[in-house]
């Protein structure tokens, strides 16, 4: 079953949207090889899609993804695999849960809840009951 999360986050500063963005492009130019946040997605087979937005004139960060399985275990998932990288972006945000997330763990389970936006439902998909999983294999054969 797919889930959408709509993740908004309040960016404490100019200053920190500046550095901030400058984290992220380092990122997300890095090849997929050495990428964390690529390779934690890719190791994870869960995540059907996923982006960072800045909005509303940069004061806020959205993180877009589109998941299966449940809440609880997708973020549990992203702790174990790239705490780091959260920590770091969560460093620049105003509402910040304490850090670190990997040793406050249920800190940041209620700060990703309180902060993504739900879906007006239902939430479409073309292929709802499909995993990654699913479509990876009918990709591949």
């Amino acid at each position: 079953m797919q889930n959408p999360l709509t993740l908004i986050m309040s960016i404490k500063s100019p200053a920190d949207y500046t550095q901030l963005a400058a984290l992220l492009q380092k990122i997300q130019s890095a090849p997929p090889d050495r990428n964390p946040i690529w390779l934690a997605l890719t190791k994870l087979n869960t995540v059907h899609f996923a982006r960072f937005v800045f909005l509303e004139s940069n004061t806020k960060l959205a993180v877009i993804t589109t998941y299966d399985g449940s809440f609880d275990a997708y973020i549990n998932e992203f702790v174990d695999e790239i705490g780091e990288v959260f920590n770091a972006l969560l460093a620049h945000m105003s509402d910040a849960p304490p850090l670190p997330v990997q040793q406050n763990r249920q800190a940041f389970l209620d700060y990703v809840r309180k902060n993504d936006l739900r879906a007006i439902e239902p939430f479409f998909s073309a292929y709802p009951k499909a995993t990654v999983l699913d479509i990876l294999a009918a990709v591949e054969s």
